[in-house]
């Protein structure tokens, strides 16, 4: 199928506009990064300080601590993702670095493999050829089944399904680099079947060949690292409880707020109909939803899909300027997450 229409800014903002919310800064991207991981740590030991103080009181905090874990998480995701647009750093190679270690690594995502992965949703969006297309197309669903989706998710199980599929494939990548065997040009049916599972944030591209194996082996290595390291800053200052936080958020809570985050970007939306300002769902987002669901700014989905060349901090402006100028009724806009699960059941 041809790609989607895309929208013209000319059409819809003055010249001083578009140059105002398209422009990179050096320090914005750089500063969100450090957000995250200040909110990280403060979440990762005060839950530890709540579990030393008393048990009771650690019993009581810590699904707030998981909350606040897995808004992170995911804000760290979000992060990596303006990473593969191009949009952390005016600098490409800060841009990718900032992309593949402290943001990507951190969830076990790959910056370049998930940039070409995610290139093709924006060209495809909604339509066969779109990777993403399994998120959204099963909806509407029955409330029984999203139930039983967010349960396992908050139970670990969405989470040991998929790493369990990474970690093979990594397995075969790094026999591959071990035998130093290139690409011939085959596939590896076996790596290409444990991926075959639709990729949420870049952390199971789809793989089917020896170098794609052998890239995995290096996204799983690379997360690896990064917990390895964040389990030696728990032990050196705290001991095993802030490092056994990060992990179950992981598990738990970061799966379920994906989840979320993903149903209300395309789901039920009328993406199809040939305008671009239907490619997607925008959002509005309050302290808690941005706190979740819906961290730096990933609530304005539409907006990002029109104009992807927007950095995240600018795409509230962005949404205000589609007000401005009239287009909120060509728009998907849900007034909140609540109002969007309601949509997704029949």
């Amino acid at each position: 199928m041809p790609a989607v229409k895309a929208a013209n800014p000319r059409e819809v903002f003055a010249a001083e506009d578009w140059r105002a919310i398209t422009t990179l800064s050096r320090w914005r991207g750089i500063s969100l990064v450090l957000h995250g991981w200040m909110v990280v740590a403060l979440a990762t030991f005060g839950g530890a300080a709540a579990w030393a103080y008393d048990w009771r009181t650690g019993l009581l905090v810590t699904p707030f601590v998981l909350a606040i874990l897995g808004g992170r998480q995911l804000g760290l995701s979000i992060l990596m993702h303006d990473g593969a647009h191009g949009l952390l750093h005016p600098d490409r190679k800060t841009n990718n670095w900032l992309g593949q270690w402290p943001t990507g690594a951190a969830t076990g995502s790959d910056l370049h493999a998930y940039r070409a992965y995610h290139l093709t949703h924006h060209k495809f969006t909604q339509q066969a050829e779109d990777p993403d297309l399994a998120l959204s197309a099963p909806f509407p669903t029955s409330r029984d089944s999203l139930r039983r989706k967010f349960i396992r998710d908050l139970t670990g199980q969405t989470f040991y399904k998929q790493r369990r599929a990474q970690f093979a494939v990594a397995l075969r990548g790094a026999q591959f680099m071990l035998r130093r065997e290139g690409s011939n040009g085959k596939a590896d049916t076996h790596a290409g079947r444990a991926l075959n599972m639709q990729n949420r944030t870049g952390l199971n591209a789809p793989v089917a060949n020896v170098e794609g194996a052998k890239t995995t082996a290096r996204t799983v290595g690379r997360f690896l690292l990064v917990q390895i390291i964040l389990l030696a800053i728990s032990l050196l200052v705290w001991g095993w409880t802030p490092f056994l936080l990060w992990l179950t958020a992981l598990a738990t809570t970061f799966q379920l707020f994906l989840r979320i985050r993903n149903i209300a970007e395309h789901a039920c939306t009328p993406t199809g109909s040939g305008d671009p300002f239907t490619h997607a769902r925008t959002t509005q987002a309050g302290v808690i939803a941005r706190m979740t669901v819906a961290p730096y700014w990933v609530n304005y989905h539409s907006e990002h899909h029109l104009f992807m060349g927007v950095p995240c901090y600018n795409l509230a402006a962005t949404h205000r300027l589609l007000g401005t100028g009239g287009f909120y009724p060509r728009m998907t806009v849900s007034p909140n997450y609540r109002d969007v699960l309601a949509q997704v059941v029949r």
